[in-house]
């Protein structure tokens, strides 16, 4: 099972959802950073469950890190951040086995890996998992000291109104329903001459970290799929000073796969949630037929609502990553 990104600042995920813990592993940081329980902390209060829509799930999500000297500096080898998994009720997924969640993995996981792989919690496509991502997300911030980041969600099903937000959610989740959303996250004080032409472009090593946080469906920078309904003479961006600075920023501050010094803009839209508790008529693999489903468990109504902090990591960690090569 390959989860591991990066080619510089190397980082492989590892756990699932009802293991005993979930972690990550981190090559590539240099000796010297301090690292300390408190850093991660607001990153990781941002992703935690506590409005109504969100999972009853608690995890304390406090951050074990191996690997570091008696200061807590990284010595240059690989730190281990981990965090244990204690609010698990593996047994409200058996029923999956045999009648596996519309638009979940269940089906694809124990067909790839086998009919003995746990799917409890949803296995490794949980979004338990993005505790991990998140805490990658704040190793690598440490190596941006220069970047800003502003990220939020922008999006709640088709609600734009920032206010309506919460409503919006409390509402799916009445209905035993679930909505998608889309999360803006723009970064300030990037270095220009990131990234390559062609595979290793800014876009190609930011979408690919960005698509491995579960639910993502759709990534699109600066104005996306709408700048294709304009004309070049209205999106093109002039250069208005010797810095490279635009009048506009379209491109979302990416040209030819290159980061040319203004901000990076990039959305990302997250589906609903799969797991919802009202009754699906879904294949039943044991009866050999389509039957109803009714979905038991602890899920999210909002999956996009703390995933924004998620899409933050994952920016991040693909900017440190082209930081350390360029």
């Amino acid at each position: 099972m390959n989860n591991k990104f990066g080619e510089i600042l190397r980082v492989e995920i590892y756990g699932s959802s009802h293991a005993p813990e979930v972690g990550v592993i981190i090559e590539g940081i240099p000796a010297g950073m301090l690292f300390d329980e408190a850093l991660f902390e607001a990153d990781l209060s941002r992703r935690r469950a506590a409005l109504r829509g969100d999972t009853p799930r608690r995890e304390s999500d406090v951050p074990i890190i191996d690997g570091l000297d008696s200061e807590n500096r990284t010595t240059g080898a690989p730190i281990t951040i981990k965090f244990r998994n204690s609010d698990t009720r593996s047994g409200d997924y058996s029923a999956f086995e045999r009648q596996p969640r519309p638009s979940h993995a269940d089906l694809v996981q124990r067909r790839k890996y086998g009919p003995e792989y746990s799917i409890a919690g949803g296995g490794m496509a949980s979004g338990r998992m993005t505790v991990a991502l998140v805490a990658a997300g704040v190793v690598a911030k440490q190596l941006l000291p220069e970047v800003g980041f502003d990220t939020r969600l922008v999006q709640v099903g088709v609600e734009r109104d920032v206010e309506r937000f919460d409503e919006v959610i409390a509402e799916a989740a009445r209905m035993g329903d679930s909505v998608g959303g889309i999360v803006e996250c723009r970064t300030m004080g990037v270095p220009c001459s990131l990234g390559e032409p062609f595979f290793d472009s800014v876009e190609s090593v930011m979408a690919h970290a960005l698509f491995s946080i579960p639910g993502v469906k759709g990534v699109e920078f600066g104005d996306g799929f709408a700048g294709s309904a304009k004309y070049g003479s209205e999106r093109n961006d002039a250069i208005v000073d010797a810095s490279g600075r635009t009048a506009t920023n379209n491109e979302g501050g990416i040209n030819g796969g290159i980061s040319n010094g203004n901000d990076i803009v990039v959305r990302v839209a997250i589906k609903p949630t799969p797991s919802i508790s009202r009754e699906q008529n879904t294949f039943n693999f044991e009866l050999g037929t389509s039957v109803p489903l009714r979905i038991g468990g602890r899920h999210d109504s909002c999956i996009a609502r703390r995933a924004a902090v998620v899409v933050e990591a994952m920016v991040a960690l693909a900017l440190a990553d082209l930081k350390l090569r360029a």
